[in-house]
């Protein structure tokens, strides 16, 4: 007796109409290497959770719909909160006019969206940034929510990101803000947007400098640089006129080759009279609440540039 050969067997989640162009019989579903999802969804019980595949296959099976809020944020890459960052959770959003999703396992939303504001990536539908930042407002605090907003409006580095133009800017997002009133966290939104500043290269600088404004330091300046000319060494925050340096130096700063580049950074800063105050994951898990007592006491001690004062109180 000839012997078929079985139909090649997806190694990720599908769907049942997606089985069925590939010749796999209804009696093949039913083996026990296979585990049904939900209706018309199907997975290998041996496939280990992988969150691209997830929304790709919810996203084949629910015509209309896209994927939104945390799951968008995920897949995007935008800086959540570490209760958030780890989450499984499957959010599926569509138009008003659609019925909601209704599967086990999946979060759904109807809502009201604007032409730009959903985007295709692969297989994907899927809410853009500046979009799933507003969809966050619901359920993000501020502080988590400006990390996010601060890092869609940074100036991105061409050489290291390959994209020379931000993610969104203030005016974009406000525009968006401005049409979606009604929308769950919109005052939050709009809370976000007054405290959010382009120059924030991380979400614990954008941390940092919230902390100083809670405990009523000055702003400072963002991406300061020591010269004004091209290769300048420069600090993530700092005050010019009291010539003190903030530096965030995370995990990558631990970097043999990152460590000597930031030596010659920090010297080339105190070379020229200024302070330099560096902070690590360790004043992070603490809320910076060490940094701002330092920083605190580094402004009651500065010595102002009395030429850079006068420039300032003279309009220049």
């Amino acid at each position: 007796m000839e012997n078929r050969e079985e139909a090649p067997f997806p190694a990720v989640p599908f769907t049942l109409k997606e089985a069925q162009a590939m010749g796999v019989t209804p009696g093949r579903l039913r083996n026990r290497d296979i585990a049904g999802i939900s209706k018309g969804l199907y997975r290998p019980v041996s496939w280990e959770f992988e969150l691209r595949d997830a929304a790709r296959v919810l996203c084949t099976a629910t015509p209309g719909a896209w994927i939104s809020h945390s799951t968008a944020a995920r897949l995007h890459g935008l800086i959540l909160p570490p209760w958030l960052s780890a989450s499984n959770e499957l959010h599926l959003s569509k138009p008003r006019k659609l019925p909601e999703t209704r599967r086990n396992g999946i979060t759904g939303h109807t809502v009201v969206v604007r032409e730009g504001e959903v985007e295709t990536d692969g297989e994907l539908r899927i809410s853009t940034r500046a979009r799933t930042w507003l969809d966050l407002a619901r359920t993000l605090p501020l502080h988590d929510l400006i990390c996010a907003g601060d890092q869609l409006i940074r100036v991105p580095r061409p050489e290291f990101e390959g994209r020379v133009a931000p993610y969104a800017t203030l005016v974009s997002l406000r525009d968006m803000v401005g049409h979606h009133g009604n929308l769950q966290g919109i005052v939050r939104a709009r809370a976000a947007l007054g405290l959010m500043r382009v120059g924030s290269d991380s979400g614990p600088e954008t941390l940092l400098r919230l902390a100083m404004l809670d405990a009523g330091l000055p702003e400072p300046d963002l991406q300061l640089t020591l010269w004004n000319r091209p290769g300048s060494p420069s600090a993530d925050a700092g005050y010019r006129l009291r010539r003190i340096a903030l530096q965030y130096d995370g995990a990558h700063h631990l970097d043999e080759l990152q460590q000597q580049s930031d030596r010659r950074r920090d010297n080339a800063f105190r070379a020229a009279g200024w302070t330099v105050m560096v902070f690590t994951q360790d004043d992070l898990a603490d809320g910076f609440e060490g940094a701002v007592r330092r920083i605190k006491r580094a402004l009651r001690d500065a010595w102002v540039d009395p030429a850079i004062a006068s420039g300032f109180s003279s309009g220049r």
